[in-house]
């Protein structure tokens, strides 16, 4: 049987064949796209002809196919259902697709091509998407390390390689020890507080290792869980607290904390390598904040007044209880107090919440207004878990846009938190359309049951559903600049602007209606929602801005800093930020920072809040100009969703808003 990775797929959009594809098919597949992108690249730097963009930067662009193929596959599955299978090949392919990396990124002769159709981009006849593409190529070419010396790139190779493994193996452990810290509860009365789905999920969860009639309590990415808010029995807060506090850092097969200082020592090494003076320094200068001290200097701006507005909450919450407020009590008597002052109860919110309602009438919905797409879900299409449903995606005149996969249930394969990721990437050049995926980690309750979504659940799915909408609407020439290949600091703007649709009334009248007697959200409820928004906000922003600036004190670090006890650091840096509350935690700790240390955003953690100054901002221009309405949403895609990554993302910024943005909306958001 030919493996599927070999040639382009059949089915619609190109969708993966899923029912095809077996572990065998795997590393096959990385072998031959490994060996035929190398091969593609040495017919353009072997070519007598001098370099054009044509001979040059086209092959370029249309090389990797198989590659992509197959790792696009690889990667969703190693993430979304993971094995043992997929866990040692991911180990074993790391090194490996490093190697292959710097393969292009070092050579020579390819880049004197790019430098020389650089050099002459003034007397190229190019479109604007062609002439940014030459630009971005040698920017990422240079920044790499392509113009080191032949011992300077061999010492990169080997901290590229090394550095590739770490942190495979950091991500690896990190899912291990959360799935091994799951907490076991043997009487359904210590979960008093829970709603009936919740308790529904903690039966199936623990039905689903073997426990029956016990109870699974299974931990999210972030420090915390959102079943804290409502559980009485402080005891089991606790457990819950500690657990998602200590993973990776136990002393057990699982431990992180060597793999975050040998880490951060060859990031540093690297970045002094490459002429920076440190790590922070390397990533921020191909990013649109361009050095760490512009990005310290506004997350430094936030922090007291954030750490300033937590303690006024603390001390609210110190008076309700009557006693000091520890971690695992702050959302317990913060919804207390919502409760009191807003009379706002966001648990009782939950039967308003079902998923499927959710995700029909209300992401799909708002969707279709502002943009006129239409969704139809294509069971006939396998995605590749069961719980993995794929809707075909069209556009108002009935022509196809793409596909939507939708994964919302957690499971032991799979990671914590919740991603956007494509599974096929739209370019006119290829002639390929999108394929996307949203994850999620939603407890999935016993057969029968609704599933009720928290309010931060809720919230996620439309901020995920944010980005897949940038996949889905990305219209480029050139595979580099699809949908979300964006700079990481711009990233989350599209996302967190979606967000901003969940609590608008026509969309929430259209899917906030009550699981059992069908009933809408009572208007008084949403009015006190919209009234509390700023409510916490001094934690949470506390506990964001905790989490940057950690990712930014471990990546200030110089190849000369040795570092040996990552508490103690920790512990330093977030005092040194006045963010070092105990009953504020950081949201991610250094031992289960996933996003930093083996998820791409390596001193990009503040990118969060930077994009929220765009989002904020833009927020208050669809205010100004209607709201939901076609006219709104066709200009967003055309001037930012659609341009993907073929711009200078603050140039389309200021083509859509007609200026810069403005920090104001974001302080008013916040209440900061």
């Amino acid at each position: 049987m030919t493996n599927p990775f070999f040639t382009a797929s059949t089915l619609p959009f190109g969708l993966p064949p899923f029912a095809e594809i077996a572990d065998e098919h795997y590393r096959p597949g990385f072998d031959k796209g490994f060996t035929e992108q190398l091969a593609e690249v040495e017919r353009i730097v072997t070519s007598d002809d001098a370099p054009t963009f044509e001979n040059t930067l086209l092959p370029l662009e249309r090389s990797g196919r198989v590659l992509d193929r197959v790792s696009a596959v690889f990667y969703n599955q190693s993430s979304a259902h993971s094995s043992e299978f997929t866990n040692d090949l991911e180990e074993e392919i790391a090194p490996l697709y490093a190697a292959h990396r710097d393969a292009i990124l070092l050579d020579d002769r390819l880049f004197a091509r790019i430098v020389a159709v650089n050099g002459q981009l003034d007397d190229l006849d190019l479109d604007p998407e062609s002439r940014y593409l030459v630009e971005r190529y040698h920017a990422e070419f240079t920044i790499a390390g392509a113009g080191l010396s032949d011992d300077d790139k061999a010492t990169l190779r080997d901290l590229n390689s090394r550095l590739s493994s770490l942190t495979t193996r950091f991500e690896k452990n990190l899912l291990a020890d959360t799935n091994d810290l799951t907490i076991v509860i043997d009487d359904v009365a210590e979960l008093d507080g829970l709603g009936e789905g919740e308790i529904s999920a903690a039966a199936q969860a623990a039905a689903d290792r073997g426990l029956e009639g016990k109870y699974l309590v299974t931990l999210v990415l972030p420090t915390g869980h959102p079943y804290l808010s409502s559980l009485t029995d402080r005891r089991v807060r606790e457990r819950i607290m500690t657990a998602s506090r200590v993973r990776g850092g136990r002393d057990n097969e699982f431990d992180n904390r060597d793999l975050v200082l040998e880490i951060t020592r060859l990031r540093a090494e690297r970045a002094r390598l490459l002429g920076f003076d440190s790590h922070a320094a390397y990533v921020t200068a191909d990013q649109t904040a361009k050095t760490p001290q512009n990005v310290v200097d506004m997350l430094g701006t936030l922090a007291p007044i954030a750490a300033r507005n937590a303690r006024a909450e603390q001390q609210a919450l110190q008076n309700l209880a009557g006693e000091p407020i520890e971690s695992w009590d702050w959302a317990f008597y913060s919804e207390k107090v919502r409760k009191a002052t807003y009379d706002v109860d966001t648990a009782a919110m939950r039967p308003y919440f079902e998923a499927e309602r959710a995700l029909h009438d209300g992401v799909f919905f708002a969707a279709t207004r502002l943009y006129g797409i239409t969704f139809a879900e294509r069971p006939d299409l396998v995605a590749y878990h069961p719980d993995a449903r794929v809707f075909e995606v069209s556009n108002d005149d009935g022509s196809p846009l793409g596909l939507y996969v939708y994964d919302l249930y957690t499971r032991d394969s799979k990671r914590g938190g919740a991603w956007m990721n494509p599974l096929i990437s739209q370019s006119e050049l290829l002639g390929t359309p999108t394929v996307v995926v949203n994850n999620l980690n939603v407890p999935k309750p016993a057969p029968g049951s609704p599933t009720l979504l928290s309010y931060d659940e809720l919230t996620t799915l439309f901020h995920e559903f944010g980005h897949a909408l940038h996949g889905l609407f990305s219209r480029v020439t050139y595979p580099k600049f699809a949908g979300t290949n964006v700079f990481r600091d711009f990233v989350e703007f599209p996302s967190q602007v979606n967000e901003m649709w969940m609590l608008w009334p026509e969309v929430l009248a259209n899917y906030a209606v009550h699981v059992e007697t069908g009933e809408p959200m009572p208007q008084e409820l949403v009015d006190k929602l919209h009234a509390s928004s700023a409510f916490n906000e001094g934690f949470e922003t506390s506990s964001y801005l905790a989490a940057a600036l950690l990712d930014q004190a471990w990546h200030a670090l110089s190849a000369e800093d040795a570092v040996t006890d990552v508490a103690g650091f920790e512990s330093a840096a977030l005092a040194n930020v006045g963010l070092d509350n105990p009953a504020v935690p950081t949201r991610y700790s250094s031992t289960y920072f996933a996003h930093t240390f083996s998820g791409g955003y390596d001193a990009g953690y503040y990118s969060y809040i930077w994009s929220e100054v765009l989002d904020a901002d833009t927020v208050e221009w669809f205010k100004e100009n209607g709201g939901l309405t076609r006219s709104n949403g066709d200009r967003f895609r055309s001037l930012l969703l659609g341009v993907g990554g073929s711009k200078d993302p603050l140039e389309a910024f200021r083509e859509f808003r007609g200026r810069d943005a403005e920090l104001g909306p974001l302080l008013k958001r916040r209440g900061l």
